[in-house]
């Protein structure tokens, strides 16, 4: 095998570098451990942005890859496969009964929804979308538009027609720039990139209640936030709604590239064919793995998992919040976690990295931790051990 500096040369010569990468490479994971090309190993509480959910290599995830890598690996969307319908069949028993199209990615997921509510409301001549600050949906032009983030933006002007936003949580912003043109307002039911910011049952419930009144749609962008990642399948369920599009990607490939959106019936049918296609979209391959990620947190219980150890990380973070007073706020939902400090966060990251902890900066204050649904307790004891210790020494 190659030595770590050969690897980081051949990056540097071959791959864009339009990411900052730690000089780490990346060799091995099992379970909530990942081992590094030097052999140093990593407690991950971080997960790959939420893609690793039933942790790196899960056996039965691994095991369906294989065997359907045996089979057949791709097949055109102008076949049927079992996978397809196979995985379209537990997304929908396990949301709110919907007809899912699948993709590549969260970002694929969020164009298809936009393309959807567009087309859907084509005869009515309404075509605007609603979205918030601090919001991520994606890097496509359309979804990029869609991200409340100027930062974003920069350097891609024109952007996308047909787009505002208001504050998070804020339902009587958003109904202020609802006008006979509005189609959808799009939303995070949790927001990831923007500091684990929880909402208010009150602001998704207004939400549902004002696009009804509106005939608006609702799409709620689940690619960080679900597949188990709050303690439900879905977080639109811990707030007694349904949306009229979900969008989802991230955990439900078990690490395996895939995106999904699941739209109400009457919704849905206003894609036909023609008006939107994915030439990988629904691949065996994917399908076999995202079947396998929803019988695998059904029979080990992983939801039930999620919601108890994610009230023990909370109560062990509480303790430290009670000890350094750097600590701002800490926001929690199952195991999305965000610590917020009151300065940059970054240095910490990087200590805690260094130190054996992998977890995640975000919006500049906000440490962001989002563990395997099958972590242990022994596992965060680890990881809180390590944030101690570096917090102490900071």
């Amino acid at each position: 095998m190659a030595t770590t500096e050969e690897i980081i040369k051949l990056y540097d010569q071959y791959v864009i570098p339009n990411y900052i990468r730690f000089p780490i490479v990346q060799v091995k994971g099992e379970g909530v451990e990942i081992w590094d090309s030097n052999g140093k190993r990593y407690l991950d509480l971080f997960s790959g942005w939420a893609v690793s959910n039933l942790g790196h290599c899960h056996p039965k995830v691994a095991a369906a890859i294989q065997k359907q890598a045996g089979l057949l690996q791709h097949a055109p969307n102008i076949y049927y496969t079992e996978p397809q319908g196979q995985l379209a069949k537990r997304i929908s028993e396990n949301s709110f009964g919907g007809q899912c199209f699948f993709c590549n990615s969260g970002a694929e997921a969020n164009e298809a929804a936009i393309k959807l509510a567009r087309i859907h409301n084509e005869a009515k001549g309404k075509f605007k979308i609603i979205t918030m600050n601090d919001s991520f949906h994606g890097r496509t032009m359309a979804t990029l538009t869609a991200t409340g983030q100027p930062k974003y933006h920069k350097g891609f002007a024109p952007l996308v027609s047909g787009f505002e936003y208001a504050p998070f949580n804020d339902l009587e912003k958003v109904e202020s720039l609802v006008d006979d043109q509005t189609c959808a307002i799009l939303t995070e039911t949790v927001q990831g990139e923007g500091g684990i910011n929880i909402p208010d049952k009150s602001y998704i419930k207004g939400l549902r209640d004002l696009c009804d009144r509106k005939d608006i749609l609702l799409i709620l962008d689940e690619v960080q936030c679900g597949m188990g990642r709050t303690g439900k399948f879905f977080a639109y369920q811990h707030y007694d709604i349904e949306p009229d599009i979900m969008t989802m990607a991230k955990a439900l490939g078990g690490a395996i590239a895939i995106g999904a959106i699941t739209a109400k019936k009457e919704i849905a049918k206003s894609l036909v064919p023609g008006t939107h296609a994915s030439t990988f979209g629904g691949n065996p391959l994917a399908c076999a793995a995202g079947v396998a990620v929803f019988d695998a947190t059904i029979e080990e219980k992983l939801l039930e998992n999620t919601n108890e150890m994610g009230l023990y990380f909370r109560q062990e973070l509480d303790k430290l919040a009670a000890e350094f007073d750097v600590i701002k706020e800490i926001r929690t939902l199952g195991l999305m976690i965000g610590v917020e400090l009151k300065k940059p966060a970054a240095d910490i990251v990087k200590k805690c990295m260094d130190a054996g902890l992998l977890i995640n900066c975000t919006h500049d204050t906000v440490i962001r931790i989002m563990p395997q649904l099958n972590v242990k307790k022994e596992n965060i004891d680890e990881g809180v051990s390590i944030l101690k210790k570096i917090l102490q020494s900071d």
